[in-house]
């Protein structure tokens, strides 16, 4: 009998080991293989064309595309959209439908499902910059950036 303590200790010892695992193993899995997000970042215009006149116009015609790239839609309530300084926008009651997209604009505007306004009076992507979408719980989702960074 003396003989299976050995036996025991180590059979204990590998199922404490693989309880382990299995309880350590998930959080690591789950951030590895979580869903990647069907909403993304696509084209910017940074660069509001003409002349530099910081009319509402001008401001508008300075945006960021958001795109969902699903087939379901997504509820965009909560989610950020920041700049390298730290401007952020807080989208607020839109839903994105499957394939669809919205504007972000700087200016100032009526928020349709299609285009949204931060209602700025200043530009807010510069030549060297970067957008990053973050979903409600602040979670990175995309970045997009263009120009040569300075940092």
């Amino acid at each position: 009998m003396s003989a299976s303590r050995p036996l025991r200790f180590a059979t204990m010892l590998l199922a404490s080991g693989a309880l382990l695992g299995a309880v350590v193993q998930p959080a690591t899995a789950a951030d590895s293989h979580a869903p990647r997000s069907a909403v993304k970042i696509g084209h910017v215009q940074y660069d509001s064309p003409g002349w530099d006149t910081r009319s509402n116009r001008s401001l508008n015609a300075e945006w960021v595309e958001v795109r969902n790239t699903g087939r379901k839609p997504v509820r965009l309530n909560g989610w950020t959209l920041t700049d390298r300084e730290g401007n952020r926008y807080r989208f607020r009651q839109l839903w994105l439908r499957g394939h669809d997209s919205v504007r972000v604009h700087t200016g100032i505007g009526r928020d349709t499902r299609h285009h949204v306004y931060q209602n700025r009076r200043h530009y807010v992507w510069d030549n060297r910059d970067a957008a990053t979408l973050r979903n409600d719980r602040g979670r990175w989702i995309d970045t997009k950036s263009w120009g040569r960074s300075g940092r």
